[in-house]
């Protein structure tokens, strides 16, 4: 008979405890708060490739990677007498409910976006009653990648209405910003060009957000058609008893366009 998820986790906390122990994994043993943060951003990166990829064995190993970096930081703590795992799941379970008071009390929504208001205001509350001023677009982590910063910045400014109409009058501003780029790129002034590039990448998120797409997928889709075809390309070329690094740039240009015109007859 299958054990209980409670059970289960139990003996992954018994698990983590006994490799960090004193008869554990040496290399266990001597990890820390800072020398596992590479392997928590890469296990979380591999959890968003398996949810891309769609492949349910690959998802609950990646899942399953992911919540064993949530227990070792835990075990941490644990060491430290700063916090038990109890402690992370009771605080976690409060919040959840707390946060959710239209299914947990009398509140009442109707719509996702009125939940996700209501969020907002009930953290904005908690920070008051801690004495912690809030502005509206904190809570935004400087460590996650630009493009997702970004778009949940300029979402959290638009649930108070500092947004554009649509797509269409956020695309006005890229082609400000576009024109401001080009004269700072003739300018040969460094510090401008790098100001203007980072409002016309800004400015492309917010077409991205109001045209309910994300920048992040969007950006990683482009990457990998590059790499598609550069790697098209590639093949091509050796095929053809030549490289990529022997050939002129014309040829690599004509070389190129024949990799998009295969792509656009299939």
């Amino acid at each position: 008979m299958t054990q209980s998820p409670g059970a289960l986790f139990e003996r992954l906390l018994d698990i983590m405890h006994r490799l960090r122990g004193p008869n554990g994994c040496p290399w266990d043993r001597e990890q820390t708060r800072t020398s596992l943060k590479p392997y928590l951003i890469e296990e979380a990166y591999e959890v968003l490739e398996a949810i891309e990829a769609g492949g349910l064995e690959s998802l609950r190993e990646e899942l399953g990677d992911l919540l064993f970096q949530v227990v070792f930081h835990a075990e941490i703590a644990a060491e430290r007498g700063e916090f038990t795992m109890a402690d992370l799941l009771e605080r976690l379970a409060d919040k959840m409910v707390g946060r959710h008071p239209h299914v947990f009390g009398d509140a009442t929504v109707d719509t996702p976006g009125q939940a996700l208001a209501q969020w907002e205001a009930i953290k904005q509350r908690e920070a008051q009653a801690q004495g912690r001023p809030r502005s509206v677009i904190d809570g935004v982590p400087r460590a996650l990648p630009a493009l997702v910063r970004a778009q949940r910045m300029q979402s959290k400014a638009a649930r108070v209405n500092f947004d554009w109409p649509d797509a269409r009058a956020a695309w006005t501003k890229v082609e400000e910003e576009v024109r401001e780029t080009s004269a700072a790129l003739a300018s040969g002034d460094s510090a401008r060009l790098t100001e203007e590039l980072g409002d016309v990448l800004f400015s492309l998120v917010n077409v991205a957000r109001l045209s309910s797409l994300d920048a992040e997928d969007v950006l990683q889709r482009a990457i990998e058609k590059f790499r598609r075809r550069f790697t098209t390309m590639e093949a091509d070329l050796n095929a053809r008893g030549t490289s990529v690094g022997s050939v002129s740039p014309e040829e690599l240009e004509r070389s190129w366009e024949a990799v998009k015109a295969q792509e656009r007859t299939r």
